[in-house]
């Protein structure tokens, strides 16, 4: 029996969210099962052959794939293509695959897409492990990345007009923690132009709020930790690709061999953990509406980076791609790190910790935590300065997070 949203494109992204990517069981279990195998029988040594040669289609050894994983690859797929048409005219497809967490898949995009002399082209304020990545591990391999600010179409262009070896064009909007935006239908139409690739982390936004392939993108990447997930029980990462042909024979070439498989029950709470997407995203962005209001207005907070304020610099790209601002948020007491400190260790509900995307509101340090890597000049260079505290808002009854936010504020 066939994907149902392959069946009948489905109308509403909840349902989506719920029945997309399922296939029944063949002994009729409602959810899919936990495929906990490492490899698969086969009938005859002939299907084995088959099987590993392509001309069958069937698993072999979990490394390459699993049920499970399969289930949230197309449940995956299917919410970042949804409503989306393609040159043609039909339903836009895709082909994700799932990997043991966000930077796996990031590994494997970067070494899938770039040789020795070739350069990625993105901006200040990435997460600070994909920072660390570009800036500490690739140049060993011969890639280098250029570092600007993607605001201006013109400086960009001029950027790819000049360097014939950028190769790749990456970005992560809303950015990590500055929640900096940057027109995704500007930059990919130049990297069109010039024949590179282009890829967007989308982590902060989940399909529901941003859909890169809608402005015609290459890649989107996803630490599936996160919003995906929505509850923190397990670490994943996933890459999805409009260029099936080449997702299914050198992308999946490379991740096999890489070694950055997911696990059936990691992909197991994956796949439940989306049915929730809609209705989680609706509450958490509400919630973040009113929380970044009340920051913005007391007297002991200097700035709050959200991209729903009219304050923020880039407020007019995010109502101009996204559903919605989001849930995440930053911001700065007016006396500095040690007011900070003193906050972050008053909070009674907000829970101190890093990640972002569960149910339960965040909050964490960013300078020391998750870009304690990052050096420190660059850091302030991109707004990340020692006083900001990142917030993930979470999904609780805002009056309880007010109040919370209040007393430790006092």
């Amino acid at each position: 029996m066939e994907n149902v949203q392959k069946d009948k494109p489905l109308k509403g992204f909840g349902t989506a969210c719920i029945h997309s990517g399922h296939v029944p069981d063949p002994n009729y279990a409602h959810l899919t099962p936990i495929y906990a195998s490492s490899t698969y029988v086969f009938d005859t040594a002939e299907q084995g052959m088959n099987r590993f040669s392509g001309k069958e289609k069937g698993y072999i050894y979990s490394r390459w794939g699993n049920p499970s994983f399969t289930e949230a690859e197309n449940k995956i797929a299917a919410l970042e293509t949804f409503g989306i048409k393609d040159e043609s005219g039909n339903p836009l497809e895709a082909k994700a695959i799932l990997h043991a967490s966000g930077m796996a898949a990031l590994t494997t995009l970067f070494i899938s897409s770039l040789k020795q002399g070739d350069k990625v082209l993105t901006h200040a304020s990435l997460y600070g492990g994909t920072d660390e990545l570009l800036q500490k591990i690739f140049p060993s391999l011969g890639i280098e990345t250029v570092i600007m600010d993607m605001h201006d179409p013109g400086q960009v262009e001029d950027t790819l007009k000049k360097d014939p070896s950028i190769r790749l064009m990456y970005l992560e909007t809303p950015a990590n923690p500055t929640l900096r935006c940057v027109d995704l239908e500007a930059n990919i139409h130049l990297a069109k132009k010039y024949h590179i690739l282009s890829a967007v982390d989308n982590t902060f936004a989940s399909p529901y709020l941003q859909q890169p392939f809608r402005y015609g993108a290459d890649y989107v990447f996803h630490s599936t930790t996160k919003f995906l997930n929505g509850h923190g029980t397990a670490v994943g990462g996933v890459l999805i690709g409009r260029d099936i042909k080449k997702m299914n024979e050198n992308i999946i070439k490379i991740h096999r061999l890489l070694g950055g498989n997911s696990n059936p029950f990691d992909a197991y709470l994956l796949s439940n953990g989306i049915k929730t997407l809609e209705v989680r995203m609706e509450r958490h962005c509400s919630n973040a509406m009113k929380v970044a209001d009340f920051l913005e207005k007391h007297p002991a907070i200097s700035k709050v980076n959200y991209p729903g304020l009219s304050s923020h610099p880039d407020h007019a790209i995010a109502q101009k791609q996204m559903k919605h601002p989001g849930s995440m948020m930053s911001f700065e007491l007016k006396d500095g790190l040690e007011a900070g400190k003193k906050f972050i260790d008053k909070l009674k509900i907000c829970v101190r910790a890093v990640s972002l995307g569960t149910c339960d509101t965040l909050v964490s340090h960013p300078a020391s935590m998750t870009h304690y890597g990052v050096p420190k000049a660059q850091r302030e260079k991109a707004g990340i300065t020692d006083g900001l505290i990142r917030m993930s808002v979470g999904i609780e009854n805002v009056e309880d997070l007010l109040e919370d936010l209040e007393q430790a504020l006092e």
